[in-house]
């Protein structure tokens, strides 16, 4: 009898281990591995891998023990269909792994490759490491921008990292994300999707940084109505093809508040349209104080607005905003205008209210014409807004711009002489100085010191300039860093 009831029980714990997920019986928690060589806990073929992976995520959303979906490389998964993730949950993968979306998908617009897994929203996701290829050129039956195939798609979601990715070829947005909160978005590499690489909608604390994002068809950064945003450190430009897009950031308001946005020590060049693009059509205009003090500082901005077929080309355009600042930039060779309050073709002027922008300790140099309508253009700075705008122009540095410095406006402080940068040829915009200019690895003390040193706004801080600083601001991208050229007396 005793027997026999032992072999009930092992003949039922058998039973219980055969209904397992092989994942419990492979890996131990934390990790979930998806494998295309049979080594994985799922295992794929190449073929309809979001089936895999799905249930991969479903077994970390049902096990609290796990929290981390491993894609193992090299393998291409083809998927078919949307990968759903849930709370806490990390989907990663080795630098090989590789997701495609398969041919001729044929999915409507806004179904993306990854979404959470619920509809009101999932809390505390990790996306990191592996490659997206959104297979844009199997794809050709829709068109580029109109919300097909976006990467990320999240809603209602927050505490959100999308990091060390490889996004490329696609007709969507990178990361699009709506009413999200806590939002990182870093070490990533964009490479020609078909809308912007990140796309923050009605979300707060959004951080984007150490991005290299090469923009089709829209922007690199983008936000719209959100707030608490800091753009970063990032590399954007964009490829030279009628289907190359717009700025490599940009900021858009059309309700609620906006009033703590910093975009700081990025390089933002040869994009199609402007470097960054700031833009306000929110309707309760006369609630300015909804919209204001974006910080603009420690940027380079060169060779941006190629496009040939519109007229809102430059470095930073922007309209509606108050009270922003824009310091310690360096413009290279912009087409139409470096920095200009303007509204494209007229579009989001009807504005009421009055709006001061404050330009200082920039250098801004070499602007040239736009290619459509160039008659009238190549200004350093333009006031096209002149009923309700305007600037405060302070400490700035502006030589050889092919239509003059200012456009309705003007200053009795900034400089027009050459800036003597280290080698503009190839965009290194440190400050030649007597004293000593960092290239890199050490101090170099050349035969003449530029006039921007020791020339910027007197009331700046220069407290991260390195000694000789001469206790006052260098003008320029290096102004207040560890960077800034040492005093020139």
């Amino acid at each position: 009898m005793l027997k026999r009831e032992l072999g009930i029980l092992l003949l039922v714990g058998c039973l219980i281990l055969a209904s397992v997920p092989t994942a419990l019986c492979r890996s131990p928690a934390p990790n979930v591995y998806v494998a295309g060589d049979g080594s994985g806990d799922f295992n794929c073929d190449g073929k309809d891998d979001h089936v895999q992976i799905n249930q991969a995520l479903k077994f970390v959303a049902d096990n609290s023990e796990y929290t981390t979906v491993h894609l193992k490389g090299p393998f291409t998964y083809v998927i078919n269909d949307t990968l759903l993730i849930s709370s806490n949950t990390i989907l990663e993968g080795d630098s090989t792994a590789v997701i495609k979306l398969v041919d001729h998908a044929g999915w409507v617009t806004m179904k993306p490759l990854i979404k959470q897994m619920s509809n009101s929203g999932n809390n505390n996701i990790v996306i990191r490491g592996f490659e997206v290829n959104v297979n844009h050129d199997g794809n050709t039956e829709f068109a580029k921008g109109k919300g097909y195939y976006n990467v990320i798609y999240f809603l209602y979601c927050n505490n959100v990292t999308v990091c060390d990715m490889y996004m490329h070829d696609g007709h969507g947005d990178g990361l699009r994300i709506k009413y999200g909160e806590n939002v990182k978005f870093y070490n990533n590499t964009i490479y020609k999707l078909g809308h912007d690489g990140l796309f923050a909608i009605q979300c707060q604390n959004v951080e984007a940084w150490n991005n290299t994002i090469t923009c089709r068809t829209n922007s690199g950064l983008r936000i719209w109505n959100s707030n608490h945003v800091k753009f970063h450190d990032n590399l954007i430009d964009s490829f030279y093809n009628w289907s190359a897009g717009g700025p490599g950031i940009q900021i858009e308001k059309s309700a609620g508040i906006m009033d703590d946005i910093e975009i700081y020590n990025n390089v933002i060049h040869n994009t199609y349209g402007q470097g960054i693009w700031i833009f306000n059509y929110d309707t309760a205009d006369a609630t300015k104080d909804e919209g204001k003090n974006i910080h603009i500082y420690h940027n380079i901005f060169y060779d941006t607005g190629t496009n040939p077929s519109i007229t809102w080309v430059g470095g930073i355009l922007e309209s509606g905003f108050h009270d922003t600042v824009i310091e310690n930039n360096v413009f290279d060779s912009e087409y139409n205008v470096a920095i200009d309050s303007m509204s494209p073709d007229g579009f989001f002027s009807n504005y009421s209210s009055k709006y001061i922008t404050i330009v200082r300790n920039n250098i801004i140099v070499n602007t040239q014409k736009r290619t459509k309508n160039p008659s009238g253009t190549g200004y350093g700075i333009a006031n096209d807004l002149p009923n309700t705008h305007s600037f405060v122009l302070e400490n700035n540095c502006l030589y050889n711009n092919s239509a003059g410095n200012y456009k309705n406006c003007s200053s009795k402080v900034d400089i027009h002489i050459r800036p003597l940068f280290v080698d503009q040829e190839n965009h290194d915009y440190h400050l030649q100085s007597r004293g000593g200019t960092w290239n890199g690895k050490t101090w170099v003390k050349y035969k003449v010191s530029s006039p921007c040193i020791d020339s910027g706004y007197p009331s700046s801080d220069y407290s991260n300039e390195p000694e000789d600083n001469g206790n006052r601001i260098n003008i320029g991208r290096y102004g207040n860093t560890i960077y800034a050229s040492k005093s020139k007396h």
